[in-house]
């Protein structure tokens, strides 16, 4: 998919680098005042990159390029994790965005192919987790997500509510 010049495909492993550079500028932006900066310094590209490098061959990443084929943002989801939620099959695991590319329709672009992959594998339902003081919650709302629950989170030693959007129906997202 080519949003203007942005371009949407499938992770391969040698994206690990960028996806995990993106990953931690956006903690950094997303979280700052949310999450300990002293969390927040700790992040690595390196610690990321291994993270991504063991992630990407299960499939279900997606990335965003520009046109100097430099990683922007990148989204992954799959089967819903936590066995929680009757009902919801599906999950967004995670979707980021540099902060000067956010607002620019790459977000729902980048989920599209996660609700893709959710149907083929037979599945209707989806949710996503996201933190109570991150903006984006509004981004879930914008396209029909509903708020099924709050969950308290301890990162770093600090408690904090994420709040758990479901759509009960993926097949007419967008």
């Amino acid at each position: 998919m080519n949003n203007g010049n942005i371009n949407i495909r499938k992770a391969v492993l040698s994206d690990a680098t960028g996806i995990a550079k993106v990953h931690v500028d956006c903690w950094k932006t997303t979280y700052k005042n949310i999450v300990s900066d002293q969390y927040l310094n700790n992040l690595t590209y390196e610690s990321r990159e291994q993270l991504w490098k063991n992630n990407i061959p299960n499939g279900g990443v997606y990335v965003a390029e520009n046109k100097e084929g430099e990683i922007v943002g990148f989204s992954s989801g799959g089967i819903e994790r936590s066995g929680n939620y009757n009902g919801f099959e599906g999950e967004l695991y995670a979707i980021y965005i540099l902060k000067e590319y956010q607002g620019n329709g790459i977000g729902k672009a980048l989920v599209k192919p996660i609700i893709d992959e959710i149907k083929e594998i037979g599945l209707n339902s989806m949710l996503v987790l996201v933190l109570k003081d991150n903006i984006s919650r509004l981004f879930y709302e914008s396209f029909g997500g509903k708020k099924i629950d709050t969950v308290e989170v301890e990162i770093s030693g600090k408690k904090l509510f994420e709040l758990v959007y479901g759509w009960e129906d993926i097949r007419n997202i967008f």
